[in-house]
C-alpha cells in the first residue's frame, strides 16, 4: 500500500509533491520509496522526497537519495530533484549529495484587489468557461497547451489523461479555466486558474503562439483576475522561471512579490 501522500503536507511550508507528480502516483506510473517517515517519488528521471517533520535530522533524507539513485530494471534513477520551498535542510542534503541547482522557479504572490478589473477583450474574441468532458474543449485546449509550452519541461507535455485527472480533483472547477476565442472560434489564449487553501493560482496562462505579442496575455491576466475578485481569496499567485526577466518585470509591475522559491537539483552524472 502507497503511503498517504497528504500526510507530509505542513501547513507553513511548501507541499512537498508537485500536481503532476501526484497524478503519476496515482496512476501508477511513479515509484515511490519509503513509509510513514518519509517518501521519495521518482518519475521521469526526476525525484522528489520529504521526511516528516518529527523524522528529520536522523539520516532518513540521505537514505531516501541512495535508494532512489540505486533503482534499476525498469525504474531508472533520477537524473534530477526537486527541492520545493527551498528548505535549509534540502540545500544540506543536495550539498552532502553532491547534487548541483541547475534551475529556480519562483512563486509570486500579490493582493486581490477589491474591484474587478474590466478584461478589455479586443473587438472580435470572446471569452467563455471551459467546459469539462467536453471533447471539442478538451482537444482545443490541449493543443493550445502543447504549443504555447513546447519548450517547457513540464507544463507542455500534459495529455488529455493528465487534463482529465486535473478535472477529477477537488480544486478543479471549470468555470475557473477561461478560454479566449478569435472571431473564427479558434482557440487564441486561456487562462485556468487554481482556487485552493485561500489563494487564487494563476495556474497556467497560454496564448497562442502565432498571437504572441498583441497583449493578449494581459487580456487574460485580467479576466483571470476579475474571476478571482470577491471570492474572499487571501492573494493571487503564480510561478515563474526564475532567470525570465521580462516575465518577472511584467509581474512586479502588477504588484507580484516573491513569495518563495523551488529549487531544482542535477545529480553528479547529469550535471
Amino acid at each position: 500500500m502507497l503511503p498517504d501522500l497528504d500526510r507530509f503536507v505542513v501547513p507553513d511550508e511548501a507541499p512537498p509533491f508537485s500536481d503532476q507528480t501526484l497524478v503519476d502516483v496515482r496512476a501508477g506510473r511513479a515509484t515511490v520509496l519509503g513509509d510513514e517517515r518519509g517518501v521519495a517519488v521518482v518519475r521521469d528521471g526526476e525525484l522528489e522526497l520529504v521526511v516528516a517533520r518529527e523524522a528529520r535530522g536522523r539520516g532518513l533524507g540521505t537514505a531516501l537519495v541512495e535508494q532512489a539513485l540505486a533503482l534499476g530494471g525498469g525504474a531508472a534513477a533520477p537524473r534530477l530533484a526537486w527541492a520545493h520551498g527551498d528548505h535549509p535542510a534540502a540545500r544540506a542534503l543536495a550539498a552532502r549529495s553532491g547534487w548541483t541547482a541547475v534551475r529556480t522557479l519562483l512563486q509570486l504572490r500579490a493582493p486581490i484587489a477589491s474591484d474587478a478589473p474590466d478584461p478589455a477583450v479586443p473587438d472580435g474574441y470572446s471569452l467563455a468557461a471551459f467546459r469539462a468532458g467536453d471533447p471539442a474543449d478538451e482537444a482545443d485546449w490541449l493543443a493550445l497547451n502543447a504549443a504555447a509550452f513546447a519548450h517547457h519541461p513540464e507544463q507542455g507535455r500534459m495529455t488529455l489523461d493528465d487534463l482529465h485527472a486535473r478535472e477529477a480533483d477537488a480544486w478543479f472547477d471549470g468555470d475557473d479555466l477561461l478560454l479566449l476565442r478569435d472571431a473564427a472560434g479558434r482557440l487564441a489564449g486561456s487562462c485556468w486558474l487554481k482556487v485552493e487553501d485561500g489563494i487564487g493560482e494563476f495556474y497556467a496562462v497560454a496564448v497562442r503562439p502565432d498571437l504572441q505579442g498583441q497583449r493578449l496575455g494581459g487580456v487574460l491576466m485580467r479576466a483571470g483576475t476579475a474571476r478571482l475578485t470577491g471570492r474572499g481569496l487571501t492573494a493571487a499567485a503564480l510561478y515563474v522561471e526564475g532567470d525570465n526577466e521580462p516575465a518577472l518585470a511584467l509581474y512586479r509591475r502588477a504588484g507580484f512579490a516573491q513569495h518563495a522559491i523551488d529549487v531544482q537539483y542535477a545529480a553528479p552524472s547529469a550535471a
